[in-house]
């Protein structure tokens, strides 16, 4: 794993040293820590998600209403320290959404728990092309259910 940005907040937290940076993961890494109970996978893909497939047991919170639904994916994490985000290629969607996720947390006066967050490297397509489980169900919150991709 490696440090990806970490953005330039001025609350509190970060000066007292609690600022969260963003690192990401590889697939074989987030497969072998995937089955954890203290870790969330967070696919930020749009509409693709629907007849592309998904990660087994990720939890969907499309790019373009993440905003808006953050305290929704708060409460949906709520027991998990380690959310991993990703999009398509996690280029862009995945990264900035975990940006965001990050911003907002910085800024709250709560603490979630929400210790650790990572962008799958490469993500769903590299983590389908390399042939790792994914699910076809149209589950919002996905069960774990898995075919083979």
């Amino acid at each position: 794993m490696y440090c990806c940005f970490s953005g330039n907040l001025t609350s509190q937290r970060q000066q007292e040293g609690m600022a969260r940076s963003i690192t990401y993961i590889t697939g074989s890494q987030l497969l072998s820590l995937k089955r954890r109970p203290n870790i969330a996978i967070v696919d930020v893909r749009d509409d693709e998600r629907s007849y592309d497939g998904h990660i087994a047991g990720s939890l969907h919170f499309a790019s373009d209403t993440f905003l808006d639904k953050i305290p929704t994916l708060i409460q949906a994490a709520n027991g998990k320290d380690t959310l991993v985000f990703h999009c398509a290629l996690s280029q862009v969607r995945g990264p900035k959404c975990a940006r965001t996720l990050a911003e907002y947390l910085a800024e709250s006066k709560d603490d979630v728990g929400i210790k650790n967050i990572m962008v799958l490297e490469r993500g769903f397509n590299g983590w389908e092309a390399s042939g790792r489980p994914v699910c076809r169900c149209t589950e919002v919150f996905c069960k774990g259910h898995t075919e083979p991709a």
